[in-house]
């Protein structure tokens, strides 16, 4: 009788389990606490990058003009999915938009504006590390622009976005979500490496200060902006290699494609040599081979 108890509990305790991998979000929160090996990360990067040189001949093929969002809080790993999106891919095809300080002529301007001369053409996909949100965030909290600059802005940006899908463009938006011990992890890994400090502005750690008011002004955004049209995609990003491949997955699973990956080309042989004359080395500068 016991032992019938047992295995029924069993049974239900796995279908449970099932029932809880089939969810989405449960699949994720199940899977959170495992590592992915550095071999399959690297084995599905590399099929991942494959079907990105698929997907950006496709989008040159068909004339495609894609715009994708990368947002988040610093640290958050934005930086870290586009280079290894555009690792492969042709820059004159693909490009990235990180736009600095406005200049004071900027400031004047449409809020917009600085933003229109690195739209698409037909035929590329434009990445913004960081883009107009600048407002919805780091202005906002530090107080960078006035108050009615803010509504406005969130009054205004998602129908600038319509506008901009009633041209023709694909509007992709990306939040990555990084938790508040494993910023404060990569922050400090930055100011011990003399390579990555670069990372790290006295801007990032100001903002560090205001986690609160970053996560609140990051809600109030998506009340206004996460719109039918152009939703946020929220990326989970504490484990770095795994934000990495979903993301791009995703961002794969957006547009359907097809391989036009251009066919393999046959080296053709060098025309024999003619009466051609090498200068003398000794009036060449070359550089000292110290390895």
């Amino acid at each position: 009788m016991n032992k019938t108890k047992k295995e029924k509990a069993k049974k239900g305790t796995a279908r449970n389990k099932a029932e809880v991998n089939e969810a989405g979000l449960s699949e994720s929160q199940h899977q959170k606490g495992k590592k992915l090996k550095k071999k399959k990360y690297n084995r599905e990067l590399a099929r991942l990058q494959i079907e990105l040189v698929k997907f950006h001949e496709w989008i040159k093929n068909k004339g495609l003009k894609v715009v994708v969002i990368f947002e988040g809080r610093d640290a958050a790993g934005k930086g870290g999915v586009i280079k290894r999106i555009t690792q492969r891919l042709n820059p004159r095809i693909c490009r990235v938009v990180a736009l600095g300080t406005p200049t004071e002529r900027e400031k004047t301007q449409w809020y917009f504006q600085r933003y229109i001369p690195h739209l698409p053409a037909a035929g590329e996909m434009v990445l913004f590390d960081r883009s107009w949100y600048n407002r919805a965030g780091v202005e906002h909290v530090m107080g960078f622009c006035t108050d009615e600059e803010y509504r406005e802005f969130l009054r205004t940006c998602p129908e600038f976005e319509r506008m901009l899908m009633r041209s023709g463009i694909i509007l992709i938006k990306y939040w990555f979500s990084v938790s508040d011990e494993e910023q404060e992890a990569r922050f400090r890994a930055r100011i011990e490496d003399p390579t990555k400090r670069w990372k790290l502005s006295p801007m990032d750690l100001a903002s560090r200060e205001k986690w609160v008011e970053y996560s609140e002004a990051k809600d109030e955004m998506f009340k206004y902006t996460d719109i039918k049209q152009s939703p946020w995609y929220v990326v989970q990003a504490d484990n770095k290699k795994k934000a990495r491949l979903n993301c791009i997955a995703h961002l794969l699973s957006l547009i359907r494609y097809k391989d036009l990956t251009p066919d393999s080309m046959k080296l053709p042989p060098r025309k024999p040599r003619k009466a051609y004359v090498r200068p003398p080395i000794s009036d060449q500068t070359f550089v000292p081979e110290i390895f």
